[in-house]
């Protein structure tokens, strides 16, 4: 009988889990994850569970009781400490366990604050565990001072959940504009005003010089010298791939655990998947941070490792949640050139990326349809031209015929 680990009991590991069984795997399974709450959507930590708009047992990506179901060893609260690929073992909480193959969906953290500039102090916290939205959620009562640093997704949205909970918030960016290494000045120039409509404070081109407070958190000075006062900081400063385990296996790394393209390391034995795996992709090498592709990329593993030998061909989508906005992202903007905006009904608007005539990537705010079309036509090879899609009158459902 056969054996597979997973190391990491994440979005991917739990997807590569329940695809092993469906498929048929009968072998033993044991999943290994270091938080002990079974799998979980972390998108709605920061959002509706922070917000008390969602119960823990909804954050579940299965009923407890499915991974028993499915004979999944489901080993929590777990650390695996070493892997020998040799003898094809993993060191778990000092534990030997043998393996025939094996899957490191490990994941991301995020990055932090130095100790020195401050980054210890009570109350300073980053969103990526359940634990951190836990230990986080009493510091958000109305009228309390937030301070988030860093204009990416993550801090616009922990920002609008502070907003909305009647905190006082004020974002600081060290870029020039926040989303700047993401997106078009557009989009940006659309979140900053929808945050200053909701009395989000957005200081932009300056940095965080140091936190300030005496075992708690009770302000900052900034890089121009100005000192603001906060009570709470949430840190969103991007996130480091969980590669780790597998520089000390002696796996090859490349922005992260280097795949090829069916998703199989630098050890035939091995295979990674999520935020942690880096892939071939157009020409090129991408690490994807997003659930699509964690999902999509362990259950293209898991054929893989049944024997399917099948090329991994991602399809790049991503979305955040904002206030009453719903931002859908299609496609990876990288190399583009110009921005061809189209309005919808009710102040939807979508931003379309293109590199000379290619269309790359579409930013649709309250745009499903927008999101949709765009998707399809990228995932298609399709390319309107810019003014096509820049036309009013132009059937954006139509172009998908074309």
């Amino acid at each position: 009988m056969t054996a597979i680990i997973i190391i990491g009991a994440g979005q991917a590991g739990a997807a590569l889990a329940a695809k092993l069984r469906a498929l048929g795997y009968q072998g033993a399974l044991t999943m290994i994850g270091e938080e002990t709450a079974p799998p979980y959507q972390r998108p709605p930590l920061s959002k509706a569970y922070l917000l008390g708009e969602m119960e823990l047992e909804r954050l579940y990506l299965r009923a407890p009781s499915f991974w028993a179901d499915q004979n999944v060893e489901l080993r929590l609260g777990a650390k695996a400490t070493a892997i020998d690929p040799k003898a094809k073992t993993v060191t778990v909480d000092g534990e030997t366990i043998s393996y025939d193959q094996l899957a490191l969906t490990t994941g991301s953290r995020p990055r932090t604050l130095p100790a020195a500039i401050g980054g210890d102090l009570g109350n300073v916290f980053t969103v990526r565990t359940l634990a951190d939205v836990d230990r986080m959620a009493p510091s958000f009562t109305k009228g309390a001072r937030a301070l988030i640093v860093g204009g990416g997704y993550i801090g616009l949205e922990a920002a609008a959940v502070a907003s909305k909970l009647g905190l006082k918030v004020t974002l600081i960016e060290a870029a020039p504009r926040i989303l700047q290494r993401v997106a078009a000045p557009e989009t940006s120039d659309y979140f900053r005003k929808l945050h200053a409509d909701h009395g989000v404070e957005i200081i932009e081109g300056t940095g965080l010089e140091r936190l300030l407070g005496e075992g708690r958190v009770t302000g900052a000075r900034l890089a121009d010298g100005r000192e603001i006062q906060a009570d709470v900081v949430i840190v969103g400063i991007g996130i480091i791939p969980n590669a780790e385990l597998a520089e000390a296996s002696g796996l090859a790394l490349e922005n992260g655990i280097r795949t090829d393209e069916t998703g199989r390391t630098s050890d035939p034995a091995i295979w990674s998947a999520g935020d942690c795996a880096s892939f071939p992709w157009k020409g090129g090498r991408i690490r994807l941070e997003s659930v699509g592709n964690a999902i999509d990329q362990a259950e293209l593993i898991a054929e893989n490792m049944l024997g399917a030998g099948k090329a991994y061909e991602a399809r790049p989508w991503f979305w955040s949640d904002q206030y009453d906005t719903k931002l859908q992202i299609a496609g990876l903007n990288t190399g583009y050139d110009q921005i061809i905006t189209r309005k919808g009904e009710e102040g939807a608007v979508s931003y379309w990326y293109y590199r000379g005539d290619q269309l790359l990537a579409v930013d649709a705010m309250n745009d499903s349809r927008a999101y949709m079309i765009g998707k399809r036509l990228i995932e298609a090879g399709k390319s309107p031209a810019p003014s096509v899609i820049a036309d009013p009158k132009t059937d954006l459902k139509a172009l998908l015929k074309a």
